[in-house]
């Protein structure tokens, strides 16, 4: 008889908790160092809203995931969704939302170059039914380049966000912005179209929706990296041209076989070029050959699984 009782009749304190109104969805890898920082930056920006920080670590070898639940456990708006064997932006922002039970999320990245002091006028515009979607857009203003960028990553930044826009065909400045807001039906109603790979999880959002999304942009200001590391390596590339061309053909290609392809395709090309140099330097066919698959092979090991190698970062700026 008492499980057909209404829980808030044998709780009768969950009356009284105020409902929840927003996830802040925070993928991290090897960010120990700025989890502190962020949650003490939302607790600045998010006063007078109920708010709760999911933190999703892909299993960090800094122990990033054993920072936030120290958080955690002083702290209840403060999670962890610690990823075994599981790696990606994408599909941590995707597990994020999904463990959500607010109306509104919001994504941001952990490296604090993300202006949060964004989040209430993000937050405000959905209220209203303003937009489905808040962009933090670093392109509102052409004619300004946003900060924390090289020279080189900014030409890479915009080159990505007009592909982009040219796949969507919305009215978008920015749809490769690691920083947004959202209705948390808009993501679920998508959810299983939607890649687990790559890093551009907000294109696939808009990509995937049945009908054009209100989407509003606010500007801010991309900062410089404090502490971690950047995410950036060949195969984010990769994966990114997949995703592309994987909606511009209107799924006819998974995402995943697309990526699989160019991923052979960037190792091929790394292996001619370290064949056809090593043949201007005269060395043997057979130690030049041997010496294009070695560096081919450990080139894609080094894109995948470290952003401080400066070749990969390289080609990776051209597209991020």
């Amino acid at each position: 008889m008492e499980r057909d009782t209404p829980l808030d009749a044998r709780n009768p304190s969950a009356i009284a908790a105020p409902a929840l109104v927003l996830t802040v969805v925070i993928p991290t890898f090897n960010e120990k160092g700025n989890i502190r920082p962020l949650v003490d930056r939302l607790d600045q920006a998010l006063a007078g809203v109920t708010w709760q920080a999911v933190f999703v670590d892909d299993d960090s070898p800094d122990r990033t995931a054993e920072a936030v639940k120290a958080i955690a456990r002083t702290d209840r708006r403060v999670a962890c969704l610690h990823r075994i064997g599981r790696r990606g932006l994408a599909g941590a922002v995707l597990e994020g939302v999904l463990a959500s039970a607010a109306p509104f999320v919001a994504v941001i990245d952990a490296d604090l170059q993300h202006d949060e002091t964004l989040l209430p006028a993000m937050l405000a515009t959905l209220r209203r039914d303003e937009a489905d979607l808040v962009i933090g857009s670093r392109y509102l203003n052409p004619t300004e380049a946003p900060g924390g960028l090289s020279a080189i990553r900014r030409l890479g930044s915009r080159t990505a966000a007009w592909l982009g826009r040219r796949v969507l065909k919305a009215r978008v400045s920015d749809p490769v912005s690691g920083f947004f807001m959202i209705r948390r039906e808009v993501v679920e109603a998508v959810a299983p179209r939607l890649s687990g790979e790559g890093f551009k999880i907000l294109f696939d959002i808009i990509a995937c929706q049945p009908k054009p999304l209100r989407i509003v942009e606010l500007p801010y200001a991309f900062a410089p990296r404090q502490t971690g590391e950047s995410k950036l390596g060949r195969r984010v590339v990769v994966e990114y041209l997949g995703l592309l061309l994987a909606r511009f053909s209107g799924n006819l290609i998974p995402p995943r076989a697309l990526m699989f392809g160019l991923v052979g395709a960037s190792g091929l090309i790394v292996h001619l070029a370290i064949l056809r140099l090593a043949l201007a330097f005269g060395v043997r066919f057979a130690l030049a050959q041997t010496a294009g698959a070695v560096t081919a092979t450990a080139a894609d090991r080094v894109g995948s699984n470290s952003a401080t190698n400066s070749t990969a970062a390289s080609v990776s700026a051209m597209l991020l």
